[in-house]
């Protein structure tokens, strides 16, 4: 039996949820065994400190794994990454995973989308709709750890990604969130905000949209990693605090549009 890896914890009421499915680092002691990255490597291309904005919302979705040894916003068959085709060209193994390594990781896929089906349902019946903010980070100096920032044209410093939301059912929910979280404050700035520019959401979103067509919206939510050195690790607290506090700013507008769309047309 996989012991749980994933939580769902609930701190109030609510038709909002956030998750922070790549902030895990963790292994299974098999898959450390034989997996190549040091743990620099792998805690790069995870999503540290987005585990502080799910605060935002009453209902968090907390994974302690390391995308690393099963990928939660990948579809189920490219879960688990085998070549370094999969990850950013990046040599995983010493050793291929075995058998059961690969079939303990699909049976931890397979619970959490489970689990997190059987409580979004309950919302579903509470509420009759929900959000779901699905939050990430993203690298925007790959080539070393002196490289420049990547063109900021193409490298919004939040990336929405919406693609497989009903537009005619969302679109005003979103474009509502993408303004709301452009206008609030960002250390007396603006955060660049825009929508499907590098990103366009991964699979989690997608399932959402899939599973609760005309109940669920899920926000792709990609930061870009200016509120830490993405090669050291180091952290930047103040913007790590003002980003927590420029997402809350977003949660009174989408209750709104939420509130709204109970209303008769």
């Amino acid at each position: 039996m996989v012991p749980s890896f994933w939580e769902w914890r609930s701190l109030g009421e609510g038709p909002v949820v956030a998750s922070a499915i790549h902030d895990g680092h963790e292994l299974r002691p098999e898959v450390a065994e034989r997996l190549a990255l040091s743990e620099a490597d792998r805690r790069r291309e995870e999503d540290p400190f987005t585990v502080e904005w799910t605060a935002v919302a009453p209902h968090r979705i907390l994974v302690s794994r390391s995308r690393f040894e099963v990928d939660l916003n990948r579809p189920r068959e490219k879960a688990v990454y085998l070549v370094p085709e999969d990850a950013w060209g990046l040599r995983l193994w010493k050793e291929p995973p075995t058998g059961k390594i690969l079939q303990d990781s699909l049976r931890e896929y397979d619970a959490f989308y489970a689990g997190v089906e059987e409580r979004l349902r309950e919302l579903e019946r509470r509420h009759g709709r929900f959000v779901l903010y699905d939050i990430h980070s993203y690298n925007h100096r790959r080539g070393h750890p002196a490289a420049p920032p990547e063109d900021a044209g193409k490298n919004p410093q939040v990336n929405v990604g919406s693609a497989s939301a009903d537009r005619g059912r969302w679109g005003r929910l979103i474009e509502r969130f993408v303004a709301d979280l452009g206008a609030a404050d960002f250390m007396g700035a603006r955060l660049d905000v825009r929508e499907n520019v590098k990103f366009f959401g991964g699979n989690f979103p997608r399932w959402v949209h899939r599973t609760f067509p005309e109940t669920g919206c899920a926000l792709a939510l990609e930061f870009k990693k200016i509120f830490m050195d993405e090669w050291s690790g180091v952290a930047e607290p103040e913007k790590i605090e003002a980003i927590r506090a420029a997402l809350a700013a977003t949660v009174p507008g989408v209750l709104e549009e939420l509130k709204r769309m109970e209303r008769p047309r």
